[in-house]
């Protein structure tokens, strides 16, 4: 099964950042800016040329996420799973991990998004950096009779 990582592209800031909070009302109304516009933009255009058409997309219902997501021009789900804050490990239910048949693509946040992969990966870090609009493609597979999940590459939208 492949899994892929989508961070949002670059968002404006909070508009209240001493008071504000990731998944609050004006946290999940924040748009992204034209320079993400730009990268969800490249970013879809890569990862449209590289999925399935069978690939299931599921998005934050964060404005930010919606519009990284509405880029790459495919239906898409939201999941409260994905918003700002939440713990990854209901991600593996969502996309069906290692099980499915179909890849599936998690358009997410920070630092959700990096505990799914450093956990994935099995790293000692609790966390992993994902640069903002990055996309990391895993895969899952059996060696030697144990599973591990595997980089099949990271692609940033200034690299693609």
């Amino acid at each position: 099964m492949d899994l892929i990582i989508w961070r949002h592209a670059e968002a404006h800031d909070h508009p209240d950042p001493l008071l504000g909070r990731p998944g609050d009302p004006l946290d999940l109304a924040r748009r992204l800016t034209p320079r993400g516009e730009k990268q969800a933009a490249r970013m879809a255009a890569w990862l449209d040329r590289q999925l399935p058409e069978s690939t299931r997309v599921f998005a934050s219902p964060a404005q930010r996420t919606d519009q990284t997501a509405q880029a790459l021009g495919r239906r898409f789900r939201h999941r409260d799973e994905l918003l700002p804050g939440s713990d990854p490990m209901p991600l593996l239910d969502v996309a069906q991990w290692p099980q499915a048949r179909t890849p599936v693509l998690l358009v997410g946040h920070q630092p959700t998004c990096g505990q799914l992969i450093a956990h994935l990966l099995g790293l000692a870090a609790q966390e992993c950096p994902v640069k903002k609009g990055a996309v990391w493609w895993l895969r899952y597979r059996e060696r030697d009779g144990k599973p591990q999940a595997v980089v099949v590459t990271v692609q940033t939208p200034e690299m693609v």
